[in-house]
């Protein structure tokens, strides 16, 4: 089957597209044929991209580990009630990703595919609904009618962080760049900052929840705007190998949940939240849209659709 799979390049990881063997499901676990995948670039430099979890080099890993596709082949162990459901989903990280004509995953990693989605829409929404969902609720434990920050509000994740904040009944102010306005208002900011024109610690103050997805001095100027009793959730990963205790406390990396992928189904079809596609690209563009080369918005997610070969 076709794959991409990572490879160094002048000590940087690189796509490369090769022929390998399809996988055969274990006991345990379940075949994907892969219909769309998400992309997020920065995986290719991740440690769980080049290691096994026990620390051994990993050579050829195959990234984009949010996927949407129709179940091929079943394990040992598995209820025949998986056989041919349209599924979509999240792959551990130390796991290989859907950016291959299959892939291997776990039932307790996928849920149904949201009935009137496409799929790429589909394919867009795991890790971001996901990391959105556990910041604000397993990690900030977020209440109707707090005030929350999202800071790259009309980003992956921070399209679905102000969606899930606000339907949750907060009152949700968002970052963005004046040509994301509008969307982010749509999205259900009820206010909206131009990060450029001004310090946001300037404009807000006092708010039970910040939801960081930016990092760097956005992070470290954000302490200053939260309550003395406000929480601070971020995700950006120049924070994985913090020695700050307070930044190491609010750094989460997001984990696949089948009850919660299962409710943000739910959510997606009712409509209350939706799945933004910035751009999609063909399996044979899938190493531009990993190094930056394909034009976008800056609103939701890339996703590489992969057609019948």
């Amino acid at each position: 089957m076709r794959a991409m799979r990572i490879a160094d390049s002048a000590g940087r990881p690189v796509l490369i597209e090769q022929d390998i063997p399809r996988p055969a499901p274990g006991p345990g676990e379940v075949l994907v044929r892969v219909r769309a995948a998400g992309v997020t670039p920065t995986e290719l430099a991740w440690y769980p991209s080049s290691h096994t979890r026990n620390g051994d080099p990993r050579p050829g890993a195959v990234p984009s580990h949010e996927f949407c596709g129709q179940i091929a082949e079943i394990g040992g162990g598995i209820e025949e009630s998986w056989a041919g459901q349209e599924v979509y989903g999240m792959n551990d990280w130390f796991a290989d990703g859907a950016l291959a004509e299959y892939c291997v995953t776990r039932p307790e990693w996928i849920a149904p595919k949201p009935r009137h989605l496409g799929y790429a829409e589909a394919a867009a929404a795991p890790i971001g609904a996901l990391t959105a969902w556990q910041g604000l609720f397993g990690r900030a434990k977020l209440q109707p009618g707090e005030r929350v920050l999202v800071h790259g509000g009309a980003g992956a994740v921070g399209s679905f962080a102000v969606q899930l904040a606000r339907s949750h009944g907060a009152d949700v102010t968002a970052t963005a760049s004046p040509r994301n306005f509008d969307f982010v208002t749509a999205l259900g900011a009820n206010h909206v900052i131009d990060y450029k024109a001004a310090p946001f610690e300037n404009q807000v103050r006092d708010l039970d929840v910040v939801f960081d997805a930016v990092g760097g001095d956005t992070l470290r100027r954000s302490w200053g705007v939260l309550k003395p009793d406000g929480r601070l959730v971020t995700i950006a990963a120049d924070n994985a190998a913090t020695a700050d205790a307070r930044t190491k406390k609010a750094f989460f990396i997001v984990e696949p949940n089948r009850a919660q992928l299962v409710e943000i189904g739910r959510l997606l079809d009712a409509g209350t939240l939706r799945a933004v596609v910035d751009a999609e690209v063909p399996f044979s563009r899938a190493a531009e849209a990993y190094a930056g080369t394909v034009e976008r918005h800056g609103r939701g997610k890339l996703v590489v659709v992969l057609e019948p070969f």
